[in-house]
C-alpha cells in the first residue's frame, strides 16, 4: 500500500493541535485529523477560562508557580512549570491575533477572576465558554492556511514507525487511507471514557496514549486522574455536566444533604476554594459520615442578574434540568474530569520516541503534578504545543519532497468486537479508582483487564472505531491500574 507524504501529521484538532499548526512554519505540508466535527473536544467544553500572570502589579510568576506546586502536591516538574508560567502569557495574548475576546472591565483591562486553590485573580475568560472561544477563533486560523490539509470524522485506526516515517492508516468516509510523516503531533486529549461518568466529550478515549504506548513510548503517571467535585448530578447521563470552579471563585456555596457548609468544617481557611481532589475527598468524608449522595452548590445569594450573566451558559444548561441556580441550589457530585499523566514529554513536548510530540492531555509535561490547578490546562496545551511546533521547525531543514512511502499493514477486514468491552472496562475503573483508589478493587479488576486485552493480540477483529476505542480505554485500564499496583507494592497503604 502506498501513502501520502506529509512532513507533519497533527492528530487531533482541540486547542494543542490548532496552535501547533498556526505555530508550524507555513512551508510544511501539514496533516490535521479530527476524530469527528473539529469542535467536538474536551477543549471546547472548557468553562472557567485560562489561568496567567497578566496583571503583575497585584500578581506574580512565583505565586502562580506556588499556588501550582500546592495544588499539586508538590509533585510537579519545576523545570516544565516554569516555562508555563513565564511563557504563558505570551500565549495567552497572542490569542488576540486570531480575534480570541476576553471579558473586559470597565478600564477596558481584561476582567480576571478567581477559582479554586488560586491565591489571586488570574483566570482570563470569555463569561463561561472560554475554550469554546478560543478554539473556534483557532479553527478560523488554521481554515485560513493553505499548507494544512484537514481531515476531519476520521479515525486514526493504526500508527507504526518504520525508519524515519510515522505511517498511519486512516478510516475516512468507510474507507481506509495511509499517510506518512517524518513528524507526529499526537493531541489527542483525555481519557474521561475510561469512567462511567465524565465532563469529558464523547470521544475522549485516549487513542493516542494507546498507540504511543505501543509504539514504545513512555508513558508517565497516568494514574494522576483528577475527579472535580462539581458536576451536575444526572445519573441518566454518562457525560456529566460540568459546573465550572468559577461559580465557587465568585462565591457559591457546598451544601450537604441538611443544607449545612461542610467546607468549614473541613478547610476552614480555603473553605470551597481548596484545590479540586481536596474538595473531592471532602464530598466523600461528608458523603460516608451521613450516608448520602445529595450534594449541592449554591450561588443563590448573589444577585440574580449577575449569576445569569457571568454564567449564561451554564444557567441555560442547569434550567433545562429543571434548576434554576439563581433562585435555588444544584446538585453536584465529583466525577472524572482531566488526566494529569500520559505520553512522557521533554522540554520541546518531544516523547522518548524521535520525531513523535505530544501536547496537551494527552501528553505529561508534569506541571500539573498530582492535581491539576483550576484553568492550567488551557495554558498547557496554548504553551507546549507551541514548544513542539517550534522544535520541528528548527529540526526541519529540508522540505519532504518524498513521493511516495510504502508499507503493508495487515488487513483490517473481519468481523466486529464483541459488544460490552468498553461498558465492562468502565464500570472496573468506576469500582477500583473514584477519588481514591481501592486496592482490593484494583487488583481483582487489573486480573480482568489483563484478559481483556488479549483480545486485541489476534488480527482477527475489523479495525474499525469500535475496534480502536475498546482497545484505548483497555489499555489505559491496564496501564493505571498496574501503576497504582505498583505504588501500593512500593509502601502505600492499602
Amino acid at each position: 500500500m502506498d501513502f501520502k507524504v506529509f512532513d507533519v501529521i497533527l492528530v487531533g484538532s482541540g486547542i494543542s493541535g490548532l496552535y501547533a499548526a498556526l505555530n508550524l512554519d507555513e512551508r510544511l505540508n501539514i496533516l490535521m485529523l479530527s476524530k469527528r466535527e473539529l469542535t467536538l473536544n474536551n477543549s471546547a467544553l472548557a468553562q472557567g477560562g485560562i489561568a496567567a500572570v497578566l496583571d503583575k502589579e497585584n500578581d506574580s510568576f512565583e505565586l502562580h508557580i506556588k499556588d501550582t506546586l500546592i495544588a499539586g502536591n508538590y509533585k510537579n516538574d519545576m523545570d516544565h512549570l516554569k516555562i508555563l508560567v513565564e511563557q504563558g502569557p505570551v500565549d495567552v495574548r497572542n490569542l488576540k491575533n486570531f480575534g480570541v475576546e476576553f471579558d473586559t472591565n470597565e478600564q477596558g483591562n481584561v476582567n480576571l477572576t478567581l477559582e479554586g486553590g488560586h491565591s489571586r485573580r488570574r483566570i482570563a475568560h470569555h463569561k463561561d465558554t472560554t475554550g469554546f472561544e478560543i478554539e473556534t477563533r483557532l479553527i478560523e486560523g488554521v481554515l485560513k492556511l493553505r499548507n494544512v490539509t484537514v481531515v476531519d470524522n476520521s479515525v486514526l485506526t493504526r500508527m507504526d514507525k518504520k525508519d524515519d516515517y510515522f505511517l498511519a492508516e486512516v478510516l475516512h468516509n468507510g474507507k481506509y487511507h495511509y499517510y506518512a510523516a517524518k513528524n507526529t503531533v499526537l493531541a489527542t486529549g483525555g481519557i474521561g471514557r475510561v469512567y462511567n461518568y465524565t465532563t469529558n466529550s464523547a470521544i475522549a478515549t485516549g487513542d493516542g496514549i494507546q498507540f504511543a504506548y505501543n509504539m514504545g513510548a513512555k508513558i508517565k503517571n497516568i494514574s494522576y486522574i483528577q475527579f472535580h467535585p462539581t458536576a451536575f448530578a444526572d445519573k441518566n447521563s454518562r457525560e456529566s455536566f460540568l459546573i465550572s470552579e468559577a461559580v465557587r471563585g465568585e462565591g457559591a456555596y457546598l451544601l450537604n444533604c441538611k443544607g449545612e457548609r461542610f467546607m468549614l468544617k473541613y478547610e476552614p481557611e480555603r473553605k470551597e476554594l481548596a484545590p479540586r481532589d481536596v474538595v473531592s475527598g471532602c464530598i466523600l468524608k461528608e458523603s460516608k459520615r451521613l450516608n448520602s449522595t445529595d450534594f449541592f452548590l449554591d450561588i443563590s445569594h448573589k444577585d440574580s442578574d449577575y449569576v445569569k450573566n457571568r454564567f449564561p451558559m451554564i444557567y441555560q444548561k442547569v434550567l433545562e434540568k429543571g434548576f434554576d441556580m439563581a433562585k435555588e441550589p444544584i446538585p453536584i457530585f465529583p466525577c472524572q474530569h482531566y488526566l494529569m499523566g500520559g505520553i512522557d514529554v521533554d522540554l520541546n513536548s518531544e516523547s522518548t520516541i524521535n520525531g513523535l510530540y505530544a501536547a496537551g492531555e494527552c501528553s505529561h509535561t508534569g506541571v500539573h503534578g498530582q492535581n491539576r490547578l483550576a484553568s492550567n490546562s488551557l495554558l498547557e496545551a496554548l504553551v507546549f504545543s507551541r514548544l513542539a511546533a517550534e522544535d520541528i521547525n528548527r529540526k526541519v531543514q529540508e522540505i519532504d519532497n518524498a513521493k511516495q512511502v510504502s508499507y503493508e499493514f495487515s488487513s483490517p477486514e473481519g468481523k466486529k468486537i464483541p459488544k460490552g468491552v468498553r461498558t465492562e472496562i468502565r464500570s472496573i475503573m468506576q469500582e477500583a479508582f473514584f477519588v481514591e483508589p481501592h486496592y482490593d478493587e484494583c487488583i481483582s479488576g487489573l486480573v480482568r483487564v489483563k484478559e481483556l486485552m488479549s483480545l486485541f493480540d489476534d488480527n482477527i477483529y475489523q479495525i474499525d472505531r469500535d475496534y480502536v476505542e475498546a482497545r484505548s480505554i483497555t489499555t489505559l485500564a491496564y496501564l493505571i491500574l498496574s501503576e497504582i499496583k505498583e505504588r501500593f507494592e512500593k509502601g502505600h497503604d492499602k
